[in-house]
């Protein structure tokens, strides 16, 4: 850990000089996710197969402008919460959730997704999965993901305020669940998802977590969690 970073109690970290983005910077930057990538594509196919094509309710934190409900089944009704709300429903929530805690109502879920959120969570990192946790239904399940960044060819977005290597990430997600899953978005020698189609194509339907090689080549990974004791 470098001299400009902090550790917190959680075992999260933060870089002293960053910064909590609110609602200005976000209203922007959420466009750049109104088409799906590769880590939402496999997340979607995740979270499809375990619905397995049964009625289920699936809330989207950090929903953005909700790209993610357009890749899912009928059978998985979408609700999402996020600072920066683009276009008004009755299935999504806006709210800054770093000031409030994660909710939708008294809802509960059966599948609740934290994709591209906990790198910019700075030291809520506990709190945000604490409220998560509060949220499953019965028999429910966490899908969240994490930049590597333990990667040979490290790259960090400025933007981040929530920096680790993934083991710490991982073992405090299992504070709160039972990390039942560890998939690689895709692997490749430089830290970004390849834009080779044939790489994207095998990426999506490969969920083999290599450790010798996941460690210095994963791109990001996706932790499909389930309730402590469950």
């Amino acid at each position: 850990m470098t001299s400009q970073q902090n550790e917190h109690t959680d075992g999260s970290t933060s870089d002293a000089r960053s910064t909590l983005y609110k609602k200005d910077f976000w209203r922007t930057e959420n466009l750049n996710y109104s088409r799906p990538h590769r880590r939402m594509e496999k997340v979607a196919r995740t979270v499809n197969s375990l619905a397995q094509g049964k009625d289920c309710t699936l809330l989207d934190v950090g929903c953005g402008p909700a790209t993610l409900s357009s890749l899912l089944q009928p059978n998985i009704h979408y609700y999402g919460v996020d600072i920066a709300i683009q276009e008004p429903a009755p299935n999504l929530i806006e709210a800054d959730l770093l000031e409030t805690a994660i909710a939708f109502g008294d809802r509960r879920f059966d599948i609740v997704v934290a994709q591209g959120f906990f790198e910019y969570v700075g030291r809520f990192q506990s709190d945000k999965l604490a409220e998560i946790a509060d949220l499953l239904a019965d028999g429910g399940t966490f899908v969240t993901s994490y930049v590597n960044f333990d990667h040979r060819d490290r790259y960090i977005y400025e933007p981040y305020s929530n920096v680790q290597p993934f083991a710490r990430f991982r073992a405090s997600v299992a504070r709160h669940f039972t990390v039942q899953r560890v998939i690689p978005t895709s692997y490749n020698w430089h830290h970004h998802e390849s834009r080779r189609k044939i790489v994207t194509a095998l990426g999506l339907q490969t969920d083999v977590n290599i450790p010798v090689v996941g460690p210095a080549l994963a791109v990001q990974y996706i932790l499909v969690c389930t309730a402590r004791g469950q």
